[in-house]
């Protein structure tokens, strides 16, 4: 398999929706681990994950987004964080069986992944106040002292580890299924940080120079070049999140946890999966979006390990 050249990675970009992509059969090939069944890791490593879905205005697409996310295996909740729609989305979501918190206005995508985590922390944490789904009481006998009047409960899984994070886009409807892929390499392979390596997605147009900027400042930051640096779609472990804290804001995320999670030295792997998502054109709203992202990354990547960005070279439409 031979290995893509710089210019055919510029156009693999789910998130900034670049020229059409590489097929799966032009993408670089990683070692691959040999399938383990079962749960991998210590007691630390999660054993279920839970699903973050940032979302505005995604009312014709959100209910069959999140109950293709239900459907994954070992998910076992569906956050929805309505960043502050104006249409039904909080409502369809949570029709569809997501727990819904919603922002009263928009505050970007980086502040509703942080809300839908802080969301599934403090789930986590009530269940092992209640000993969680495997709450298991047992009576044991003893020594009879002043004040004690019988056996005492014992509750188990107290420290049973938090969930998985799976952050999807609301846009993606029955194609969120496909996203299994990264909890199996998050749960079953021992992977701290999956990411989603997208297929080209129909009507997207750009010039791949938001792209470009991103995966040449991870470069710099950390030696890791990704192909798809602005990829959302990621599964991680709370360690990882931790990590990365604190995000950085608006459409700078994604770089930001890419150089912090590589960085301290976790476990990051791009993993093919079949998603999909609507495409962002080349009118005046298209741009307007790139010219966000691109303000984004060159910040992310100012404030992460003092990385200096890439300079900006424009690049004119290849016209495919």
């Amino acid at each position: 398999m031979s290995t893509p050249t710089g210019e055919e990675r510029d156009r693999v970009d789910p998130e900034e929706e670049t020229e059409p992509g590489t097929t799966p059969d032009e993408r670089r090939e990683e070692p691959a681990l040999p399938h383990v069944e079962g749960i991998v890791g210590g007691p630390d490593r999660p054993t279920h994950v839970a699903v973050v879905i940032p979302a505005k205005d995604e009312a014709e697409r959100i209910e069959a987004t999140v109950r293709a996310a239900a459907g994954i295996e070992l998910v076992d909740l569906v956050v929805v964080v309505d960043d502050g729609s104006t249409d039904a989305t909080a409502a369809i979501a949570k029709g569809a069986g997501a727990v819904v918190v919603r922002h009263r206005s928009n505050q970007g995508k980086a502040a509703a992944m942080l809300t839908g985590a802080q969301l599934v922390a403090l789930r986590d944490e009530a269940e092992r106040a209640d000993g969680g789904d495997r709450f298991s009481e047992e009576l044991l006998a003893e020594p009879r002292v002043a004040g004690h009047t019988g056996p005492l409960p014992v509750i188990g899984a107290a420290d049973a580890p938090p969930r998985a994070l799976l952050f999807l886009d609301g846009d993606m409807q029955e194609s969120a299924a496909e996203a299994a892929p990264l909890v199996d390499a998050v749960l079953r392979d021992g992977v701290d940080m999956a990411i989603a390596l997208l297929p080209a997605q129909e009507g997207a147009a750009g010039f791949g120079m938001v792209v470009k900027t991103s995966r040449e400042g991870i470069k710099r930051a950390t030696g890791w070049e990704p192909q798809q640096p602005l990829s959302g779609t990621r599964c991680m472990t709370r360690e990882v999140w931790e990590a990365c804290q604190p995000l950085a804001p608006g459409w700078g995320v994604e770089t930001s946890l890419s150089i912090d999670a590589v960085n301290a030295g976790f476990w990051v792997k791009e993993v093919p999966c079949d998603l999909h998502h609507r495409a962002t054109g080349k009118d005046l709203r298209g741009q307007l979006h790139r010219a966000a992202q691109l303000r984004d990354v060159m910040r992310a990547l100012a404030r992460r390990r003092h990385v200096q960005p890439p300079e900006i070279i424009p690049e004119e439409p290849t016209g495919e």
